[in-house]
């Protein structure tokens, strides 16, 4: 590997700010963690600790030479844990990665197991049906199955196999609450290009309006989601990608490589060589508990803002960082989206697609160009180089070898990654909402600066369906603050609203003014229009959308960060708040198994866990 390749450049004081308002926050709770890992280590979790019965239970299905190996106790041996289906695109390729990375493991001289599977779920597949108000939940079963899993004791070190939307948040829960391992990310990469994001989103517009058929609408799908690999909209999925990059728990450069080629194999390679030099034994020591601290986080949301990622991670990244003992608040995404600029225009805030974002330079550019500007922690600690100073580079192969290489200058295609000091906006494009309505969460980067305030009759409803009905039946041809409520954690898991993107786009496309309010998740492929989303308290719990009632006139104010209602205060917090029948989201499906998710589930500023 290369030594650092960045200068070392004064923070950005707004950054070590809030950096600092996060250290002292989190001071207690986070010494309380070092302490709980350190202890781990230190008590002994090497297999020499297991009793005879333990171990031989624990190699007896292994090859010979493994069985060997582990019986002498002496090689490293590492544990994998696999969230491989054949249901999720970006997931399928992982199907040949535990025999590749025990075949590694025994050119050197060492072990690797399995140590279990996590669930998946495709939420492209459960968009709009009952199986999505398992989605959110499904985040924190896998971060309980990562920590079963690893319960056996028998590993030195860890590589979590995941992508996807909850998948990845989970896995590194998981993984912090066995923060004394060295852990490693290793990705699969996206699906070559398709059918063009922008035509996608065209289609689906035409049939919202009756104007494409259901043949159409499934081969533009098909055309788009076509092949092995993550989908290529920068969604939850891809911004998941980009902050394990620049949070340093994958390789440099690793993100977005196609499944298939000889680089993505040489990377997953590469991937298990480094986690074996980070081990205890190897003297370089990296446990993902010391790893990953509050620098790694505040580099997460800048990474977020920079690049228009997710506003799904305004849930993960909290309750992320509380697995490790810190707190994020989302007054913190608020005031950093302030100083970091944007830098990218992937679709749904532009029209190109992870791979070219990828091919301009992707995460190694972003890396470089906020670093150079004083906007990330360059002296943050990483799996693989010094510093997060040595990941402003990119994989190449050299015939045989894997080799990294310093980033030309310039961007390879300034419409889709520009430089910090000519940026697409000045700001992060997110907003924190506040006022009678709750706290709600905002992302314009991608909405029209005469969209920021929209001020419009309230119209309610208590389903995605029900919007959509009202749309076809011509009622919502106006200017409308459409609300979606009892759509949060505790009423029916907080599913997403993604069937309302195209209705939504459509009205707004006719010229009427048109927002959203929920308490509900929008996706991150919300895009141009306004949404008030994550709404808390949620109405389940008495909050403000519940008071709410058809015309009254509601503001979504991005410029002033407020969330109001024409009605005088007193008045409104007089209402009795509304009720809604939750009885058809409590079981099917396998939505009676999670009643106790519900019923402990933490507001949504908090993460909206159950682990808390």
């Amino acid at each position: 590997m290369n030594p650092a390749t960045l200068p070392t450049v004064a923070l950005h004081p707004l950054l070590d700010e809030v950096t600092r308002r996060i250290v002292e926050r989190s001071r207690d709770t986070r010494a309380a963690y070092l302490a709980r890992i350190r202890a781990a280590r230190a008590d002994g979790t090497h297999r020499r600790a297991l009793s005879c019965g333990n171990l031989a239970h624990g190699f007896a299905a292994c090859a010979e030479t493994d069985k060997q190996r582990l019986r002498a106790g002496d090689a490293p041996n590492l544990g994998i844990v696999t969230a491989y289906n054949d249901m999720l695109s970006a997931h399928q390729p992982y199907e040949p990665y535990p025999e590749r990375i025990r075949a590694v493991a025994r050119r050197l001289g060492h072990t690797a197991q399995v140590a279990g599977g996590v669930p998946a779920m495709c939420d492209g597949v459960t968009q709009g049906r009952a199986g999505m108000e398992l989605s959110l939940f499904s985040r924190d079963v896998i971060a309980m199955s990562t920590a079963i899993a690893l319960s056996h004791d028998m590993f030195d070190a860890v590589v979590c196999l995941g992508i996807c939307d909850k998948i990845v948040p989970g896995l590194l829960i998981g993984a912090l609450a066995y923060g004394h391992l060295p852990t490693v990310f290793v990705p699969a990469g996206p699906m070559p290009s398709g059918l063009p994001n922008h035509e996608k989103s065209r289609v689906r517009q035409r049939y919202a309006e009756g104007k494409a058929s259901r043949d159409e609408l499934l081969a533009a799908e098909s055309a788009s989601y076509h092949s092995p690999g993550t989908c290529t909209f920068y969604g939850t999925a891809n911004s998941n990608q980009m902050f394990m990059e620049i949070m340093g728990l994958q390789l440099p450069g690793s993100s977005f490589v196609n499944p298939g080629t000889p680089l993505r194999d040489a990377l997953t390679e590469a991937a298990v060589e480094q986690v074996f030099r980070i081990t205890h034994a190897a003297g370089d020591a990296r446990p993902i508990g010391e790893v990953v601290d509050e620098r790694s986080f505040v580099n997460a949301i800048v990474g977020l803002h920079a690049t228009g990622g997710s506003t799904n991670h305004l849930l993960h990244l909290v309750a992320m960082a509380a697995a490790g003992g810190i707190q994020l608040r989302w007054d913190d995404f608020d005031a950093l989206s302030r100083a970091v600029p944007l830098l990218a225009r992937i679709y749904p805030n532009g029209s190109a697609d992870v791979n070219q974002f990828h091919a301009a330079g992707g995460i190694g550019f972003v890396i470089r160009e906020l670093g150079g500007a004083g906007l990330l922690h360059l002296d943050a600690r990483t799996v693989w180089g010094l510093s997060l100073a040595d990941y402003a580079q990119s994989p190449r192969l050299d015939g045989a070898q894997l080799r990294w290489q310093p980033l030309q200058a310039p961007s390879g295609d300034d419409s889709v990654l520009r430089p910090a000091a000519s940026p697409f906006r000045p700001d992060g494009g997110l907003r924190l909402l506040d006022g009678p309505l709750g706290r709600a969460v905002i992302k314009v980067s991608a909405v029209q600066d005469d969209r920021w305030i929209v001020q419009a009759p309230a119209r309610i409803f208590h389903d995605q369906d029900e919007v959509k009905a009202a749309f076809q039946r011509g009622e919502l041809d106006r200017d409308v603050v459409v609300v979606v409520r009892f759509q949060g954690p505790a009423a029916n898991g907080m599913p997403e609203l993604h069937k309302l993107t195209p209705l939504l786009a459509v009205l707004q496309q006719r010229g009427w003014r048109v927002a959203l309010v929920t308490d509900g998740r929008m996706s991150g492929a919300s895009g141009q229009v306004p949404a008030a989303i994550h709404c808390t308290p949620e109405a389940a719990h008495g909050g403000g959308l519940a008071r709410l009632r058809d015309g009254d006139l509601v503001t979504v104010d991005a410029v002033r960060g407020r969330l109001e209602v024409g009605i005088e205060a007193a008045e409104f917090a007089a209402r009795e708040p509304a009720a809604a029948d939750l009885s058809p989201h409590r079981a099917g499906f396998g939505r009676e198994l999670f009643a106790a998710f519900r019923a402990a589930v933490g507001p949504a500023d908090l993460g909206a866990s159950v682990l808390a």
